[in-house]
């Protein structure tokens, strides 16, 4: 992140690689809708929904495609990919709050850890033995590193976050507020005098790039390793279970909960609140849309969906009535078929 903040046009058009058209020197300050841009803010349309507000909008200027280009008269940064070039922009206008390298002083570092010259330890942070931390990470206030954890280069680890004992965290990972990463997976046998608890032997590796979302949740695993693939973006609230292995790029949305041993394949996409069953396997290019159970493996890429939509409680009691009563139903068309066969016309 830079302190710099306003930008001329063309430093942001040179930044995404856009065409310009228009003043070059304008001066930009920040990003806004088109609806409630004013002067100084750069605005960009992505959405054909939102195409109706181009022609009123006060921003100093739309980042926008060029077949819409002629509707809007102002400065103007023409790109093939609107959303994109706006989601690079943001990091030039993002208001986070720069750190100070260094370690706080009520922070508790074992003298075995190993931490880079130039990382960044917030207030109350508890760093256990044997500890690596590489070079421009920042562990923010709160969080605790148990012991053995291995942090790459250039990743942040927000307030309260934890990583129990033996978890390795990649290069520029952001773990949010409240992740717990490394908790023991859900494994207990039964046995006559009540749940034998089964000790999770194994870690979690989180590769390169991974983003994962406030009050997350990541197993260890039961003998091999939880794995997070790289580039893998995670919402809030979601859990992941022992033994999840999860491919790359893949993104899952929030309150969406992964039982243990799953394999999810790479540049998977799974909406909110998705239920996969253990011990399944989801191949590459799967979209899973929301609230969706998933009970059986996915062999194929492809989009999957499941559930029923909402109705007025009335119509949705006599539907749920009617769902008990399809089996009887299907039986009673198939003695039906049986007695009376489809005729030429049927078929």
């Amino acid at each position: 992140m830079t302190e710099n903040r306003t930008w001329t046009l063309k430093q942001l058009a040179d930044h995404i690689d856009a065409r310009l058209e228009g003043d070059g020197e304008c001066s930009i300050n920040g990003l806004n809708t088109l609806q409630t841009a004013q002067s100084g803010e750069l605005s960009f349309l992505a959405n054909p929904a939102y195409r109706r507000y181009l022609a009123d909008t006060q921003a100093a200027a739309v980042v926008l495609r060029e077949n819409v280009a002629d509707e809007y008269a102002g400065n103007k940064l023409i790109v093939d990919n609107p959303y994109l070039s706006y989601a690079r922009l943001t990091a030039l206008f993002d208001p986070a709050p720069r750190v100070t390298v260094g370690v706080h002083e009520s922070a508790v570092v074992d003298p075995s850890a190993e931490l880079a010259s130039d990382v960044c330890i917030g207030a109350n942070v508890t760093i256990g033995a044997g500890v690596i931390i590489g070079s421009g990470t920042q562990i923010g206030p709160g969080s605790q590193i148990g012991d053995h954890c291995q942090i790459g280069e250039n990743s942040c680890l927000q307030a309260n976050v934890t990583l129990y004992h033996g978890v390795s965290v990649g290069n520029r990972v952001t773990l949010h507020s409240g992740c717990v990463i490394g908790a023991d997976g859900f494994g207990f046998a039964p046995s006559a005098e009540g749940w034998v608890k089964i000790h999770q032997v194994g870690g979690v590796v989180i590769g390169d790039d991974v983003e994962i979302g406030a009050c997350t949740t990541v197993d260890r695993g039961a003998l091999d390793d939880t794995v997070i693939g790289r580039g893998v973006i995670i919402d809030n609230q979601v859990q992941i279970a022992h033994n999840v292995q999860i491919g790359e790029n893949t993104a899952i949305a929030g309150c969406t909960g992964i039982a243990g041993s799953t394999r999810i394949g790479r540049n998977c996409t799974i909406a909110g609140a998705v239920s996969i069953v253990g011990h399944l396997t989801i191949a590459d290019g799967v979209h899973i849309s929301v609230n969706t159970l998933v009970n059986k493996s996915i062999s194929q890429a492809g989009s999957y969906s499941s559930g029923v939509v909402a109705s007025p409680t009335k119509v949705w009691r006599r539907n749920a009535v009617r769902f008990g009563q399809l089996d009887q139903i299907a039986q009673r068309l198939s003695e039906l078929e049986r007695r009376v066969p489809p005729t030429d016309k049927d078929k």
